[in-house]
């Protein structure tokens, strides 16, 4: 009997769509064994084997399609998510390709109103160039070009805004307003001189031959340089009329200031003279002929570098001045005394540009 039904189930498992072949293992398994019940109950037992193996084969059926449709649910999520990111990779691109644009056109608008503004001041004759005031930058051929450029674009706007306080003084006084508010303009216009001593100093580390030759001023004003700027006591000499009157020992503070800035400006100037001495004798220290000039220009780098200290040392003593003069005269006279300075510049530049623009006799 086991060996029948062990060749039954083998028999159904290899061939579950066969029936006649099913039905003659039947016959023979009646003849073999001549018991009914035991048939019936082997036919049971397959009957039940077989419904369990349509189970576990439905089962197998339906387990692998389930698992086809989430393998094939995968790729199409993952395109979906490449494809998202590829939208987004792209529209980064786009902002900074605008980004990028927009930065050019903005440096071109900067660009176009640079150059508008450096027509504007060659028109009005602010940047005087060489000694026939034919180059409107000043370039005097050492400084780099764009630091030129930079600097006396910025002494431009300086000179219009010294013009523009200029204004404001003259009207101030005339009104007769109070001396608050004088005084506020008074620390504004000192304020302002100091800016331009901080410009010049931050030239000078560039190029101080540059800065000493008053090439960003105009042919009157660098006339009467000193170190690249004014001589304060031939200022304090030109001005004392403007201040009168004065009280004896105004009179006496101001003498006392200008005595004392003759002395500092003879130690400059004696000392300027010992430099240019020891700078000639460097450079031609050694007999001319042997074309080797390298270790007399390392000395004579070493000694140039003390030209910068004269010229910050300059305008300290201008600066001095004028915070002196600021706290020997009255608010009213210390307003005077900025307005006529700068009128005194005005002047200067006035002449500068009529001398320029006069018509050249023809031989």
């Amino acid at each position: 009997m086991n060996s029948s039904s062990t060749q039954f189930v083998t028999s159904r498992r290899m061939s579950a769509y066969e029936p006649i072949h099913q039905m003659s293992m039947w016959g023979e398994s009646f003849m073999s064994n001549g018991n009914l019940n035991a048939s019936a109950s082997m036919i049971m037992d397959a009957d039940t084997k077989l419904d369990n193996q349509s189970e576990d084969a439905s089962q197998g059926i339906l387990g692998p399609s389930s698992k086809y449709d989430q393998e094939a649910t995968k790729p199409t999520d993952k395109v979906q998510r490449r494809l998202a990111q590829n939208r987004e990779a792209a529209r980064k691109s786009r902002m900074r390709k605008k980004a990028y644009v927009q930065q050019l056109e903005t440096s071109r608008l900067k660009l176009v109103q640079l150059e508008q503004e450096l027509d504007r001041a060659r028109q009005q004759g602010l940047y005087i160039g060489s000694g026939l005031d034919a180059n409107p930058l000043g370039y005097s051929g050492t400084m780099n070009p764009g630091c030129v450029a930079a600097f006396e674009m910025e002494y431009g706007h300086w000179v219009e805004e010294q013009n523009k306080q200029i204004s404001e003084l003259r009207t101030a006084l005339q009104a007769q307003i109070s001396d608050i508010e004088l005084h506020l303009l008074v620390d504004r216009g000192m304020s302002h001189y100091f800016d331009l001593f901080s410009m010049k100093s931050k030239a000078a580390k560039v190029d101080v031959f540059y800065v000493m030759s008053g090439m960003w001023k105009t042919s009157a004003e660098r006339f009467f340089s000193w170190i690249g700027g004014f001589r304060p006591s031939e200022l304090l000499k030109v001005l004392l009329p403007q201040l009168y009157p004065l009280a004896e020992q105004q009179h006496l503070d101001v003498s006392s200031l200008r005595q004392s800035c003759q002395q500092a400006e003879d130690a400059l100037s004696q000392g300027m003279d010992k430099l240019q001495f020891t700078l000639a004798q460097t450079v031609a220290a050694d007999p001319p002929g042997e074309g080797i000039y390298v270790p007399q220009m390392a000395i004579a780098m070493e000694k140039l570098e003390a030209l910068v200290s004269f010229v910050n040392q300059a305008d300290h003593l201008r600066r001095e001045t004028l915070q002196q003069m600021s706290r020997i005269l009255t608010i009213r006279q210390a307003a005077r005394g900025l307005l006529a300075l700068g009128e005194y510049f005005q002047r200067l530049r006035a002449l500068s540009s009529l001398w320029t623009t006069r018509p050249c006799e023809t031989t």
